[in-house]
């Protein structure tokens, strides 16, 4: 497969994921572009911030011209995913073939569906029956079967839930830290002393950087760095202790509108619901053990956490 020499990283969306990658990027010292609907948004240094739309096949070249290194950090709503998201990849993936540039895409857990408590391994068959778990799985196909062919170098990090700085959209994001730091109520969502892995949002971007510094890992799909996985009431108590003071915990058990979560996004999230109704773990030592790195401690991501949350909310009028 042809390559680019350029070493010009291009980050294709701007959301908590892509902002952390482009961050980490720049701080890694390469030049780079990070490319979103807007253009717009807090200067990060050492980052080009561009405008444009990679669900075309033209807007995704012009996205990704001269690009070294691609990262596929988009992600659209919820409820339009099974829709979009092929309509993305399409874009971006012939772009990248007729590029020459190498490329990362940030993955979910869904394509492994319901695992009844196995821990997730990249060696965990691949038996989703939700609608989204089944387009992750065949999107997942698709970029492996580019890198088979030698149309493109495609890489994927698999990531469990985000959570950190920066994360508002996540089961342990906004539904969860400002209760946490205001005595409010503290959202969460089905069996909570059940096993739950979360990732945090700094050590998916270094994950993703240190693959797209890592041509021998192309062509298959990594776990990104993930801490030893807790039972959320175990996580809860953990922000109890940094906060100084009981959660007032609201669960459901169901999927229902609540804080920050809709009624069209949860009539969207029910097929995923098992996610909060059977132990959700990842290891992630097979990316630890090549590429010689650890996660980073669960005490650490909620110190940090609650600390950009703290900012967040003395920010509010």
């Amino acid at each position: 497969m042809p390559h680019t020499e350029s070493n010009l990283h291009v980050v294709l969306g701007s959301g908590p994921a892509g902002t952390a990658v482009a961050t980490e990027l720049a701080r890694r010292g390469h030049p780079v572009r990070l490319v979103d609907r807007s253009g717009t948004g807090p200067e990060i240094a050492g980052v080009d911030r561009v405008k444009g739309d990679v669900a075309s096949a033209e807007g995704a070249a012009a996205a990704i011209r001269g690009a070294g290194v691609v990262y596929h950090c988009v992600n659209v709503a919820y409820q339009l995913q099974v829709e979009v998201m092929p309509r993305i990849q399409a874009a971006v993936l012939g772009a990248v073939e007729a590029e020459g540039a190498r490329l990362v895409v940030l993955d979910t857990l869904y394509p492994y569906g319901e695992t009844h408590g196995e821990v997730m391994t990249e060696d965990t068959p691949w038996h989703a029956t939700a609608l989204k778990g089944r387009m992750r799985a065949e999107l997942d196909e698709k970029y492996l079967a580019a890198h088979r062919e030698a149309r493109a170098s495609v890489v994927l990090g698999r990531s469990a839930d985000f959570v950190g700085p920066g994360v508002l959209n996540s089961t342990l994001g906004a539904a969860v830290f400002p209760g946490a730091l205001t005595g409010g109520e503290v959202l969460t969502l089905g069996d909570i002393d059940l096993p739950h892995s979360y990732t945090d949002i700094r050590a998916v971007a270094a994950g993703l950087a240190t693959l797209g510094e890592s041509p021998h890992g192309d062509g298959r799909v990594w776990h990104l760095p993930t801490a030893s996985a807790l039972t959320t009431r175990e996580v809860l108590g953990m922000i109890e202790d940094r906060v100084g003071r009981p959660l007032k915990i609201v669960t459901l058990d169901e999927p229902r509108p609540f804080g920050p979560f809709d009624q069209v996004f949860m009539d969207a999230y029910a097929e995923m619901f098992y996610q909060h109704t059977e132990p959700q773990i990842v290891s992630s030592g097979a990316f630890e053990a090549a590429f010689r790195t650890e996660p980073i401690p669960m005490g650490d991501t909620l110190d940090a956490t609650l600390a950009w949350y703290r900012g967040l909310l003395a920010e509010r009028p």
